[in-house]
């Protein structure tokens, strides 16, 4: 295996090879480009430039035409082919560039449209390429701030001990905290409802919520700690109805509904909860500063986190990458240094629920469409956890889920480094030609069967991930026990339900730190092996079964 450990490890002239989805080529200068399928123009690239719009475009063959003229159509993304509207021309050609105004900010912003060309052929607009969508939202940015990239070490806070000093005395350097839609989004009528215009229209956010948030957000950046938040839509606000996908309104009780991108009003309000969210929380607004969101949860688990109704993955991809791309540009356009991550979790080629999608399959197909509508710099956010949940053994899980190959049931921190390889492959690449950020935004130990096998797990779950550059962080779930996650032997707190300390909480306060050996001495002496030897050989040790704890 290939293990690949530096970022932009491979070489220019791996960047020359036409593998990859069909008709997806990779050039010289690292861009990925998609020749459409069945359609003989290609958009090689859309992008801002100053107040304009640029489209480049090439054919292998022109398509013959009643003008001899090219029809640059903008497209909402519930739109599909010729319904939006023309916003440019250009005489028909093996290449073209097309230029319109981007109208930031106004009714009819070009910012999260999809675009296409067309030819007037016997009087009729004939699409003859893909769709493709601005790639450079960033270049208008006016609030970009420096990130607060300090380290990997991070947890999911339990915010009624915020105040005790935990959190600096864990020495963490990142947080992932959940932000529902539910609970921010409100109309005029509700007291202290902040106003937000934006594209010609007013939208209201909870004033009480915000400020909760801005004083968290706030605090937590005090401490010199980044911040990722995790952008859900739990369905249940009469505020936020127009969010919910009309395929996921057959009255199914989820935690997580799929966004709506099917109809105007949803995509609208979208597109102003994206750009309100990356404003305030720019570290420019007086509010604090979020480096980091996550679009959804787990979303391969349709019936669970990213509900529709049907069962295609095809479609229900398809939805969420329009989703993906309108937050993606809204945010990015406010500040520049964001990451933006979508959200799989460790099922890679084996799903323990029906209604889910294996990760693999998911990942592919999101990174499909990203190819062909054009390259961005999204992140990957994984949760690697063991297999089953409750399995305490971080080095030594199932070897019937945990293997060494590319179809192995499951990416547990074991065989972590599956998925690097994988997201090294060319076609994974960024527009850049560099791995992308990859997020392990949630990632677990039970102590139900016994302190130390939780204490030697985080040790090596931890030592692990920062092993691999490519990891940017290493989300520990959570500071305190859940006391309905403990009825499946969840007990994954650093902390139990009274506050007391579990052993597991001095072993995490000490990896990072001039103290870490303390932490190695303790790992090893539980595992029966120098953990560092473990890690840095990547030794894979397995066991019989199907995870029964032993």
């Amino acid at each position: 295996m290939t293990t690949g450990r530096i970022r932009t490890a491979l070489t220019a002239a791996a960047f020359t090879v036409s593998l990859i989805l069909g008709g997806a080529f990779i050039n010289r200068e690292h861009t990925l480009y998609v020749q459409a399928d069945g359609r003989p123009v290609s958009i090689t690239s859309c992008t801002i430039s100053g107040s304009d719009v640029v489209c480049s475009l090439s054919a292998g063959s022109v398509p013959a035409s009643d003008d001899g003229k090219y029809y640059i159509y903008a497209d909402e993304v519930y739109q599909d082919g010729t319904a939006g509207k023309v916003v440019a021309t250009a005489a028909a050609g093996p290449s073209a560039t097309a230029s319109f105004p981007l109208n930031y900010n106004s009714a009819d912003s070009n910012l999260s449209r999809k675009f296409l060309v067309a030819v007037k052929r016997g009087g009729q607009m004939v699409q003859v390429s893909n769709e493709h969508y601005i790639t450079n939202p960033e270049a208008i940015a006016a609030h970009t701030s420096p990130r607060r990239d300090t380290g990997i070490k991070g947890i999911l806070p339990d915010l009624n001990r915020f105040t005790n000093g935990e959190m600096q005395d864990l020495g963490i350097q990142q947080v992932v905290y959940n932000m529902d839609m539910d609970e921010i989004c409100v109309d005029a009528s509700v007291p202290g409802a902040i106003q937000f215009d934006y594209n010609g229209q007013t939208y209201y956010f909870n004033g009480g919520r915000i400020k909760s948030f801005d004083a968290l957000i706030q605090n937590l950046n005090r401490c010199g700690i980044q911040v990722t938040l995790v952008l859900l839509n739990g369905g249940q606000s009469p505020y936020a109805q127009d969010l919910i996908h009309p395929d996921a309104r057959d009255g199914a009780e989820c935690p997580g509904y799929a966004l709506n991108v099917a109809e105007a009003a949803g995509v609208n309000h979208l597109k102003a909860v994206g750009a309100f969210l990356a404003q305030r929380y720019s570290g420019q607004a007086g509010c604090g500063q979020v480096d980091n969101w996550i679009v959804g949860n787990e979303v391969n688990a349709r019936t669970s986190w990213w509900y529709t109704n049907s069962t295609s993955l095809d479609y229900n991809v398809n939805v969420y990458v329009k989703a993906f791309r309108i937050i993606y540009n809204e945010m990015k356009s406010q500040n520049g240094n964001l990451r933006i991550y979508n959200s799989i979790d460790q099922e890679w080629n084996r799903k323990s629920n029906p209604g889910s999608f294996l990760a693999k399959a998911y990942l592919d197909q999101f990174n499909y469409y990203m190819i062909r509508e054009g390259n961005i710099d999204w992140g990957l956010s994984y949760h690697p956890y063991n297999s089953p949940l409750y399995d305490p053994y971080a080095w030594n899980g199932p070897a019937v889920w945990v293997q060494s190959g590319i179809t192995t049931p499951y990416i547990t921190m074991q065989n972590l480094d599956i998925l690097i390889d994988y997201m090294h492959q060319p076609k994974f690449l960024s527009p850049s030609g560099e791995v992308r950020s990859i997020s392990l935004a949630e990632i677990g130990y039970t102590s139900a069967f016994g302190s130390d096998k939780q204490e030697a797990s985080i040790a090596y779950g931890y030592l692990k991930a920062r092993s691999l550059p490519d990891v940017d962080a290493f989300m520990l779930f959570r500071q305190t026990d859940d006391a309905h996650e403990m009825e499946s032997h969840l007990d994954m707190g650093l902390c139990d339900l009274n506050g007391n300390k579990k052993p597991a909480y001095e072993i995490y306060k000490n990896l990072g730190t001039a103290n870490e050996g303390v932490a190695k001495a303790r790992a090893s002496q539980i595992i029966g092996m120098d953990i560092d030897q473990m890690i840095s050989q990547n030794i894979v040790w397995t066991r019989g079964g199907t995870g029964v704890v032993q």
